[in-house]
């Protein structure tokens, strides 16, 4: 897996099934880090939590695109 952090405006630029594809490929590894964690071989525990919070942009960025764009705006006249 890639060692750069993934960022919200790269994520955005993704299709849903790029989308999907990252987070298929984030969830293998940090079921790869957990299965080593629990063997006592983890190198970098950190990066679980970060492997995690991946997971939950890539998410929230599928989730945007199927309502239709970020949260906080609201439509006009409401």
């Amino acid at each position: 897996m890639e060692a750069r952090r993934v960022t919200v405006r790269n994520l955005r630029a993704l299709t849903a099934v790029e989308l999907d594809g990252k987070a298929r490929d984030l969830k293998k590894e940090l079921f790869n880090l957990r299965f080593q964690a629990a063997a006592g071989r983890v190198e970098n525990p950190a990066k679980i939590k970060q492997t995690r919070r991946d997971i939950a942009r890539v998410k929230t960025v599928l989730r945007e695109k199927a309502v239709g764009g970020p949260p906080g705006r609201q439509a006009e006249g409401a």
